[in-house]
């Protein structure tokens, strides 16, 4: 697996508190990445470290094969799109678009002026007599017309209504496989990742619990249910995310590389946010609970 972004034992530490601390992960190229954890696991603080807005108390990361913000050659390899979608509400969408031609040398003006006239924008609108969604839309034109290697979203529909949310969704994914971009797409939703992600990476307390490719982590995760039991009690080569039990029965998440055929469980399927769940619920600090890496 190739890596667009390697990150080992990396902290960030603000006075006392620590925002990020010795996060080791690897996200692979040429996907679109979901990256989802509970508030506090260091997403945001990963992501500008990253885009080289931060720069790290300890530890490594490696960007599109350099260091973040190393020069205008390794700044040109990284779009970035943040929370609040920032864009200047003084200026006018052709104000924007001239300030990424000046300083983006690899800047594709009719990419973006063909988005912009397909959203139906105005180029003389002032950003901020936009409604959010279309701000949203002008900043992924923004990150996505700098032609990055790498384009990189921070829960950037989080304050969005569900239409608008969809179409910056759709947007983003056709822009991904059209220009064969390497994304990375944190949200709090699983509902987006699932729309908009081909890999997941669930991150908690700085740790990666899973990552994978979507399809085969739902492939090699099995809900279990039946009577009361100790989850010891299972097939070989079975592995508990998380278990729940009442006074009568018991379920369970496993992860398996085979089919489960056991006639004492009722087997399902899980979905997405089943699946992130259980692995945001384990304990970060159990040796016996191993992060799991799919990849291909």
């Amino acid at each position: 697996m190739t890596a667009v972004l390697r990150a080992q034992g990396l902290g960030k530490r603000y006075k006392q508190r620590w925002a990020l601390s010795d996060c080791t992960l690897d996200i692979p190229a040429g996907r679109v990445v979901g990256l989802v954890g509970p508030n506090g696991a260091g997403k945001s603080t990963l992501l500008n470290l990253a885009a080289g807005m931060l720069t790290p108390t300890s530890g490594t990361i490696e960007v599109c094969g350099g260091h973040p913000a190393d020069g205008a050659a390794q700044l040109a390899k990284v779009g970035f799109v943040a929370q609040d979608t920032p864009t200047y509400a003084g200026l006018s969408i052709e104000d924007h678009l001239r300030l990424g031609a000046h300083l983006n040398p690899d800047w594709d003006d009719r990419l973006a002026r063909d988005r912009i006239r397909r959203l139906g924008l105005q180029p003389r609108q002032r950003a901020g007599m936009l409604s959010g969604g279309q701000r949203a839309q002008l900043a992924l034109t923004l990150g996505i017309a700098k032609c990055p290697q790498l384009l990189i979203l921070d829960e950037p529909v989080a304050s969005l209504d569900p239409l608008a949310r969809s179409e910056f969704l759709r947007d983003l994914t056709e822009a991904a496989a059209e220009l064969e971009l390497s994304v990375v797409l944190s949200s709090h939703l699983v509902s987006d990742v699932e729309r908009a992600c081909d890999y997941l990476i669930v991150l908690v307390g700085s740790r990666v619990q899973v990552a994978g490719d979507i399809e085969e982590l739902l492939t090699t995760h099995h809900r279990l249910t039946g009577p009361r039991r100790d989850p010891g009690a299972l097939p070989a080569g079975a592995h508990v995310v998380s278990a729940s039990h009442t006074d009568r029965g018991t379920t369970l998440l496993v992860r398996a590389d085979t089919p489960i055929h056991d006639p004492t469980w009722s087997v399902s399927r899980p979905g997405l946010e089943d699946l992130v769940l259980a692995y945001m619920s384990r304990s970060t600090t159990d040796p016996a609970h191993p992060a799991l890496e799919i990849s291909r």
